[in-house]
């Protein structure tokens, strides 16, 4: 067989080392060793003694489920084999957390994770009623956390100097340390003659970075997530 298809550039190589790797733009590779973490329905393909299983969320996420709709249904996958995890063609990328940190991220965002990191929803500080409810996945530990974006993310810096102000649909995540709080962006007068569309973003104070993809969530698109 021959042909572009089966060139270097789409042929799976063997894996160097356990743990996660970026295979394309699209994909994560994961050579499993025991467990590891994914969204559900992210695996597109797998080889080896892998065993896949719902994982529980315990009663508390189920009551934070509930409430936030922020839930992150995932899968525990376990054994010894390679799997590789993708959502809707979207890019992917990997951070990877130290001990002591922690990265905020938008739950529509996770495909998969160590599963050495732990996570927990909550509430973004400063965003109230008025945000629509805004509820992350707060990661800690030491591991590297899998990540989809539609299109290539802004990594933006923040400091005490220079706040960040993003769009609540765009946001993918942030790091530690930082302050949140609603901003209002436009006067009263502008809203009445119809707004700009763009009445109220997150405003990140302090010192980090803040992660923003290149589009908002169209209305079909908030529905499925």
């Amino acid at each position: 067989m021959k042909g572009d298809l089966f060139s270097s550039q789409h042929m799976v190589a063997p894996a160097m080392e356990p743990g996660m790797t970026v295979e394309n733009a699209k994909c994560i590779r994961y050579a499993v060793n025991g467990e590891m973490h994914a969204r559900q329905g992210a695996m597109i393909a797998h080889r080896g003694g892998l065993k896949f299983e719902r994982k529980g969320q315990g009663v508390g996420g189920m009551l934070k489920r509930a409430v936030t709709g922020e839930g992150l249904p995932l899968m525990s996958v376990q054994g010894q084999g390679e799997a590789w995890f993708a959502h809707e063609a979207q890019n992917c990328f990997i951070v990877e957390i130290e001990p002591g940190d922690q990265f905020t991220v938008n739950g529509r965002n996770v495909l998969c994770f160590d599963a050495t990191l732990a996570y927990e929803i909550r509430t973004v500080k400063g965003s109230g009623i008025a945000g629509g409810g805004l509820f992350n996945s707060v990661f800690s530990g030491h591991g590297r956390l899998g990540l989809v974006c539609d299109g290539n993310p802004l990594v933006i810096p923040v400091s005490p100097q220079a706040p960040v102000y993003v769009d609540t649909d765009a946001v993918v995540g942030w790091t530690a340390h930082l302050q949140t709080s609603l901003h209002r962006s436009q006067s009263i007068g502008s809203m009445l003659r119809g707004g700009s569309g763009e009445a109220v973003q997150l405003m990140l104070q302090g010192e980090g970075f803040v992660v923003v993809r290149p589009s908002e969530l169209t209305p079909q698109k908030a529905q499925q997530h």
